[in-house]
């Protein structure tokens, strides 16, 4: 017998409310397996996995209709859920850093101290790579972008993280649909992500230096390392992400 939960069970187990699933029914993103005597909607497994799937979409900041869209393609569900769980990951083990950070801070303060500067940042800071610039663009290059990061504001650092991580969201939300590296929204996603590194001090990127060289490492870059990789998805977000960047510096 196929297993099925109402939708007060379901609401409980996802941490949402009955509402809100009768909603995602109403619009078509979530419709009941079955609606049984006196309207009463059940659902069975496959469309607990479909939750969970509209969940981690609604984690990246996609909206409702945009959702639909990318359900509605035939996306492998296998690789859909490989590549949110290792975007997961990753942000768990930012978050695990961030939580140090402000415990540290916390601590200092209950003590009646100041808080280590070098410590409050991390997991927020952009030069988390520092051996690969330093060997790859010279110590003058890490040295200006921390220079520039460590001399913005609390507001500024907000803002260009979270314009980083729409970008990044943005990047895996593409790759996860599949889209072609050549279509036009991966060409306006590797605009951006160009337009990106060059607000970044002490690049190539930002100072009139070899841009296509400058971004085609980058790019390579993406795929060869696990840890950039696995901000795109894994290896195989990250080739979409080379591949459209690659697009982009040749056409440009």
């Amino acid at each position: 017998m196929t297993r099925e939960w109402s939708i007060q069970q379901l609401a409980r187990l996802a941490g949402t409310t009955s509402r809100t699933l009768r909603h995602y029914g109403q619009i078509g993103l979530l419709p009941p397996t079955r609606t049984g005597a006196g309207g009463y909607r059940f659902y069975d497994a496959a469309a607990l996995r479909r939750l969970q799937h509209i969940l981690l979409l609604r984690e990246l900041g996609l909206a409702l209709p945009r959702i639909a869209e990318v359900l509605s393609e035939d996306i492998n569900e296998v690789e859909a859920l490989a590549i949110h769980l290792s975007w997961l990951e990753t942000e768990r083990a930012r978050v695990e850093r961030q939580i140090a950070a402000v415990a540290s801070t916390l601590d200092a303060r209950r003590r009646g101290e100041e808080p280590m500067p070098e410590n409050m940042f991390d997991g927020f800071d952009h030069t988390v790579h520092r051996e690969e610039v330093t060997e790859r663009w010279g110590a003058d290059a890490y040295v200006r972008s921390d220079d520039w990061w460590r001399g913005m504001s609390a507001h500024e650092k907000k803002a260009w993280m979270e314009r980083s991580a729409q970008l990044t969201s943005d990047w895996s939300d593409a790759a996860a649909r599949g889209i072609r590296p050549d279509s036009d929204e991966a060409r306006q996603l590797a605009a951006r992500h160009v337009a990106w590194l060059q607000g970044i001090p002490g690049t190539p990127a930002a100072d009139g230096g070899d841009l296509r060289g400058y971004v085609l490492g980058l790019a390579d870059m993406y795929v060869a390392d696990d840890r950039f990789a696995a901000n795109y998805g894994g290896t195989r977000g990250a080739e979409f992400v080379r591949a459209a960047l690659r697009h982009h510096i040749d056409h440009s």
